[in-house]
């Protein structure tokens, strides 16, 4: 559909309102869930980082979720509080923080099995048209990044 000559696409019809109101159903389908570990949403982000690869520094964590390390330290010091993971100096790089899972951090993965098998039982798509449909959201937002970064001025991802 194009735009009408007066303006933007109605709402329903913009592919980012879409994304972003799927990112919210998402999120609230989890939230009982998470609640029931003890998380929020970007805690259990953090942690599927760390599930996929322990020991990492708080810059490679941020820069795969797209944050801030600003924004990511609070939220890593509340996981560190209960326990989940520890933060400590990388010796070699005394400006570096490396945050590792704890074994309640690890344990805690087994548990957080509910939150994908809820997506999944909900969604009324099979999981592998859930994996296409997730390539593809993957592949816009590369192709958005790459070609951001491409811009005079912008800020890379």
């Amino acid at each position: 559909m194009t735009p009408p000559d007066d303006g933007p696409l109605p709402l329903d019809d913009q592919l980012c309102y879409g994304l972003y109101s799927a990112g919210l159903a998402i999120q609230r389908l989890y939230k009982p869930l998470l609640d029931g570990l003890g998380l929020t949403y970007p805690q259990y982000l953090v942690l599927n980082v760390l599930w996929r690869d322990d020991r990492q520094a708080v810059g490679a964590i941020a820069d795969h979720l797209a944050l801030d390390s600003s924004t990511l330290t609070p939220l890593l010091k509340r996981l560190e509080a209960a326990g989940l993971v520890t933060r400590t100096r990388n010796p070699a790089n005394e400006r570096q923080v490396v945050v590792a899972l704890t074994p309640a951090g690890r344990a805690l993965r087994e548990r957080a099995g509910c939150v994908g098998a809820a997506l999944l039982a909900t969604a009324g798509r099979s999981p592998e048209a859930l994996a296409a449909l997730n390539h593809e959201v993957r592949a816009l937002r590369e192709s958005i990044y790459a070609a951001a970064a491409r811009r005079p001025g912008a800020m890379p991802p």
